[in-house]
């Protein structure tokens, strides 16, 4: 898949204020911090895109990027690459986590043209609660969902070995069947040829 566009659309408080459901879209997720604006500019080729910041918690609204794309025979597509706001951030009032949580599951559940969720995980460590428990909600949701390891860059090969395995030991205690998984780092580039693969695969499924 080559990326032709990708602009900022809109920043929306709640799945009801989002763009018409007229694209596929793919939501990227994870816990904050996780590199989740540094994936996003990587996998669309534009640096400024998302904006990063070194603040947990920056994102709090749902932001669309509409992205304009051809794949391997030319054939063009627009669709939709979502940021959202990360789970599991402790320093925030209890109110704030709730609305945040309600307004995400809100979205993963209603969003009609959502095609695939994309869950960050830190690869820099172990199993975490939180990303366990979201994982699992999933599940329970019947939401299609990939894995994303994040700034592999940061670790010894062996120490991001150990942490996916780790990961995989753990899921395996409720899951049948292990989902995707991809092994990233935003700034060696390494994963964008294979996640982009892996959108458009699923950008030329049939909607359910």
């Amino acid at each position: 898949m080559d990326i032709v566009s990708a602009e900022y659309l809109i920043s929306s408080p709640g799945h009801k204020d989002c763009p018409e459901t007229d694209k596929p879209e793919f939501a990227f997720i994870g816990r904050s911090n996780v590199g989740k604006s540094s994936l996003i500019n990587m996998v669309t080729g534009k640096t400024q895109l998302a904006k990063t910041s070194s603040t947990p918690g920056k994102t709090q609204l749902i932001n669309h990027f509409e992205i304009f794309s051809k794949d391997k025979k030319g054939k063009k597509e627009k669709w939709y690459v979502v940021d959202l706001p990360g789970y599991g951030y402790a320093k925030v009032s209890k109110g704030s986590r709730n609305n945040w949580d309600n307004m995400i599951g809100s979205y993963i559940r209603k969003r009609e043209n959502l095609r695939m969720l994309l869950v960050l995980i830190d690869s820099r460590h172990g199993p975490q609660k939180p990303d366990l428990e979201f994982i699992n909600n999933l599940g329970e949701w019947q939401v299609p969902f990939a894995i994303v390891f994040t700034k592999t860059d940061k670790n010894k090969k062996v120490v991001t070995e150990r942490n996916v395995m780790a990961m995989a030991a753990e899921l395996q205690k409720t899951w049948e069947e292990l989902p995707p998984y991809f092994l990233t780092s935003a700034t060696e580039r390494t994963g964008r040829e294979e996640l982009l693969d892996f959108l458009e695969e699923w950008l030329n499924k049939p909607s359910s």
